[in-house]
């Protein structure tokens, strides 16, 4: 269970501070699917960013599964980030110069597992996403919705607890992002704890909960209304 408590993040801008997050708190249970809705600027990617171990708080505190990920030293949180979680990214995030499978095979290497071992469970991830004849192709050669799912299989290799989706579909068409949108649900319906940042409230309605914040406040979804 991830559970954010009393959590505020601010930023100096010259002389200016801007809280970019005030006094937030929310759970989150495992297995959930939950979108997090705003409008540009509200403190939704900096709350995704938080509890990814992206960034860190000014004030408050972040667990997961009873730790608390904001005082985690630097080596630990990358473990955190490699092991723990998975991000799928709007751009994508692939390097174009590498196949479907070299792409998907990264965050193994920074987990020490072997080339055989390496090439293995990076096939089994392009497989689940419906990608297994695509293995030698490269970003260019894909389309926008495969690109996407290349880079969900990326967020899948590790066999991550949480999936963090930033606007997952904000580059796609609608048919592309529908077929996304399935496949996140697909992998919730298997276990994974799915955290999706959207502005797109048809897209967020598929989730089984909608956390709307505004000016780095939770307005409503921060208890369990599934």
């Amino acid at each position: 269970m991830i559970e954010v408590k009393n959590v505020s993040k601010t930023y100096k801008m010259g002389k200016e501070v801007v809280t970019a997050l005030n006094n937030v708190t929310v759970k989150i249970n495992d297995s959930e699917f939950v979108a997090i809705v705003g409008p540009s600027g509200s403190g939704k990617s900096t709350l995704m960013h938080l509890v990814g171990g992206l960034d860190t708080p000014t004030a408050g505190s972040i667990y997961v599964d009873g730790k608390d990920i904001s005082k985690l030293k630097d080596k630990d949180m990358s473990k955190y980030r490699n092991q723990t979680i998975g991000f799928v990214f709007q751009s994508f995030n692939l390097e174009n110069t590498q196949t479907a499978l070299e792409n998907v095979m990264m965050p193994l290497i920074f987990a020490g597992v072997s080339v055989k071992e390496r090439k293995a469970k990076a096939k089994k991830a392009l497989e689940m996403v419906g990608l297994g004849d695509k293995i030698k192709h490269k970003p260019n050669e894909m389309s926008g919705g495969q690109r996407q799912r290349v880079s969900i299989a990326r967020a899948l290799v590790n066999e991550p607890q949480i999936i963090f989706a930033d606007e997952p579909t904000g580059n796609l068409d609608s048919k592309n992002g529908e077929l996304i949108m399935k496949l996140l649900n697909d992998l919730n319906a298997k276990g994974y704890t799915i955290i999706m940042v959207t502005h797109n409230m048809e897209e967020a309605k598929k989730a089984k909960r909608v956390i709307t914040i505004k000016d780095g406040e939770i307005q409503g979804g921060s208890v369990n209304e599934i």
